[in-house]
């Protein structure tokens, strides 16, 4: 009677182990009944979470952020698809490859059709963990840019507001493109084609007729 109790008493416990052999559960100190296993898998998560971090670790030392912009340069150099997007580091004397100027032509069927807009990008020391900041140089009315500057708001371009590192500014600037032809944005006004120091000129030109 005796030892078919104990018998039972191990097949519960192989059960509750994922089928792990008795003396294989006692070892990562598994009890028996389920509680047991609960705790176990709940240490086998903060474990995973701990070397889920261990890896971001290793993969930001390993792969360092020049070596990402190294590569989207190469890339950028070796031309976009069909050349309506294209990207180029602007100092190459810069170590950091912080400033990037970006070139979209406009998507036809729309009121961007043939025009030609130019971008700055800035990636700081902490691309490509966070997104770079993106803003327009010639002027454009478009929902996801602030009029008066030219930047493209986080808040109001999916892109940038739920970024991953796996993005890169061939991304944004093929998504800006996208956002040219969206219903919200391919039939509005755009002003006068020019650059943003006339957009600075036109803004000091209002302020001055509000002066007088």
């Amino acid at each position: 009677m005796g030892d078919k109790m104990e018998d039972e008493r191990k097949e519960r416990t192989s059960i509750n182990c994922g089928f792990l052999a008795t003396d294989d559960c006692r070892t990562l100190g598994v009890t028996d009944g389920a509680s047991g296993w609960d705790d176990w898998i709940g240490q086998g998560e903060e474990d995973e979470d701990d070397g889920r971090a261990q890896r971001e670790e290793v993969l930001e030392r390993e792969f360092p952020r020049n070596f990402r912009l190294l590569e989207e340069l190469e890339r950028g150099e070796k031309g976009i698809g069909d050349g309506t997007v294209s990207y180029g580091m602007d100092d190459p004397d810069d170590i950091y490859m912080r400033s990037w100027t970006g070139t979209i032509i406009g998507p036809h069927n729309t009121v961007h059709d043939g025009r030609i807009y130019q971008l700055k990008l800035f990636c700081d020391k902490d691309y490509p963990y966070n997104p770079p900041t993106v803003r327009f140089q010639t002027r454009i009315n478009m929902t996801c840019v602030n009029q008066d500057t030219g930047v493209v708001e986080p808040s109001l371009f999916p892109m940038l507001a739920r970024w991953q590192r796996e993005y890169t500014m061939e991304d944004i600037l093929v998504n800006l493109k996208k956002e040219m032809s969206a219903p919200e944005n391919r039939k509005l006004y755009q002003p006068p084609e020019g650059n943003d120091d006339q957009r600075m000129e036109q803004k000091g030109l209002v302020l001055r007729c509000c002066i007088l």
